[in-house]
């Protein structure tokens, strides 16, 4: 037997050694027993009873001390269970239906998690936050985008009663009305104020596409940012406007020359939007910035195409729109000629204009993609039209009898260059099924630009159309998002397919075309 070494174990030792022979020896001897005895015994079986709950609790903490050792560390009892959500999700004890609770076999452990904080690691490059570009109240560079100041028009009243039927009428379109309502200049003519700083054009990289250029997307800010600040109306049978847009020099009077002016046409006309896209995309660079405009100032609200007015561009002849006047006849025997190709000067007697023979190459086919037949056919004689269509209501389809007397429209050039074409008035029709395409507007080409016929023949046009038209916010929004932006892509992408069918069938030669 060995002696105890704490004092706590050495009391309750000797006073057991008094006690546990005085019991043996009551319950053993056979004399009465007596009170002293009694009280004796009475004390020792209290003392045992104390000594067996101090065992029990002993024996409890050392149980949870051995839990707590050294050897568990505060962050593995942190360390969340596999099979124990974070959430809470574990379910309560279930109620019986007196009041009492079942307490389950179990034990619930609730974990808290702990709060996410960003990492700041130092030697990292973060990336870079896509920010929407916010539109500036004054574009840089604004008189870049101007050219010499027009003769100023007073948009009366009554000019613009004139000037609000034209051709509205004739396709159904409901006539403009000038409407007051909230976010609208005071005095004068009701016109729009910017609701929103946010750009309309929205770039969330760090770049725009390559196929716009810095000044196309400034111009491109300005047509659809920029606040409208006067309203005249356009001697044109189109019915189209011209907005006045803030952003020129300061004090500067309300016309198109020190303020930039926009071309505001019908919402039927919004195709021009998407003729400028594919342009810039297809490397011909020969239409003007367009963007999709909601005009709060017209009466319906629709969204409606907005157009550079570049004054630069030549003046051109009332019936025809041209700054030079030609006929298919004339027009056919150009192509032959192939003026100012590979830089040799045409002769006197040719019949060569100014306009390098390539030009017409390119606007053939962009006219085809987008079956635009007002330039090269304007009498309709190379597919069926509808009742809708210009021709018929002008009464031109007869004409085709005498096609080479057609007169060819919307023939412009720039007065300081005038080798080159711009492209306007580009109207396109996607509901032309293909049995019914104008395979007249390539007669006569030989010759097609290899930069434009490369992205046909790619397979990435989809996906540039969709990246660039992506840009104009309310165009995109406007033709039912991604869905209807893809359904008129399939209508261009199988007219390249039929486009590069027919080059190889006539074995027209693709050459590079960067005069």
């Amino acid at each position: 037997m060995t002696c105890p070494d704490k004092p706590g174990q050495l009391i309750n030792w000797f006073i057991c050694s008094l006690c546990l022979p005085r019991v043996r020896k009551l319950w053993s001897s056979r004399r009465p027993r007596t009170r002293r005895n009694l009280l004796l015994g009475t004390a020792c079986a209290i003392y045992l009873g104390f000594l067996v709950s101090q065992v029990g609790r002993a024996s409890l903490q050392h149980g949870q001390a051995a839990e707590k050792g050294p050897h568990r560390s505060r962050h593995a009892t942190e360390a969340p269970f596999p099979e124990i959500p974070l959430d809470g999700t574990l379910a309560p004890p279930e109620s019986q239906g007196n009041g009492t609770t079942l307490q389950p076999n179990v034990v619930y452990i609730t974990l808290r998690s702990k709060r996410s904080k960003p990492a700041n690691i130092r030697g990292t490059v973060k990336p870079k936050r896509r920010k929407k570009h916010a539109v500036a109240s004054a574009a840089p560079g604004l008189e870049a985008l101007v050219g010499p100041s027009l003769q100023p028009q007073e948009a009366d009243t009554g000019a613009l009663r004139d000037a609000q039927g034209g051709n509205l009428a004739k396709i159904g379109e409901p006539p403009w009305r000038l409407v007051r309502g909230p976010g609208v200049r005071a005095g004068g003519p009701d016109f729009l104020q910017p609701k929103a700083r946010e750009s309309n054009i929205r770039i969330y990289s760090e770049s725009a596409p390559s196929w716009l250029s810095k000044d196309d997307i400034r111009r491109m800010r300005l047509l659809a940012d920029s606040t409208v600040a006067g309203l005249r109306p356009v001697s044109s049978k189109s019915g189209a406007r011209l907005l006045v847009l803030e952003g020129g020099a300061p004090g500067a009077v309300t016309r198109c020359g020190p303020s930039p002016c926009g071309l505001l046409k019908q919402p039927l006309d919004m195709s021009e939007v998407f003729a400028f896209h594919l342009d810039r995309i297809l490397g011909l660079n020969r239409t003007l910035p367009s963007v999709s405009r909601k005009a709060e100032f017209i009466q319906d609200g629709r969204p409606c195409p907005v157009i550079l007015w570049d004054a630069s561009l030549s003046p051109a002849s009332n019936d025809t729109h041209s700054s030079v006047k030609l006929t298919w006849g004339t027009y056919q025997q150009l192509l032959k000629q192939k003026c100012w190709q590979n830089g040799r000067v045409p002769k006197p007697e040719s019949g060569c204009t100014e306009i390098h023979h390539h030009e017409w190459s390119k606007m053939a086919l962009f006219d085809f993609l987008l079956q635009i037949y007002n330039r090269l056919d304007t009498n309709c004689c190379g597919f069926r039209p509808r009742k809708e269509d210009a021709c018929v209501q002008n009464g031109l389809r007869p004409k085709c009898d005498d096609q080479g007397s057609a007169a060819l429209a919307h023939i412009i050039q720039r007065k300081h260059d005038p080798r080159h074409l711009v492209f306007i008035d580009n109207k396109g029709f996607f509901d032309r099924s293909e049995d019914n395409l104008n395979f007249k507007l390539l007669e006569g080409i030989k010759e097609f630009p290899a930069s434009a016929v490369s992205v046909l023949k790619s397979q990435h046009l989809r996906q540039k159309l969709l990246q660039s038209l992506f840009l104009d916010k309310v165009y995109w929004e406007s033709q039912g998002g991604r869905q209807g932006i893809e359904k008129l892509i399939d209508v261009i992408e199988q007219r390249a397919k039929i486009l590069i069918t027919y080059i190889n069938a006539h074995g027209a030669k693709v050459l590079p075309m960067n005069e």
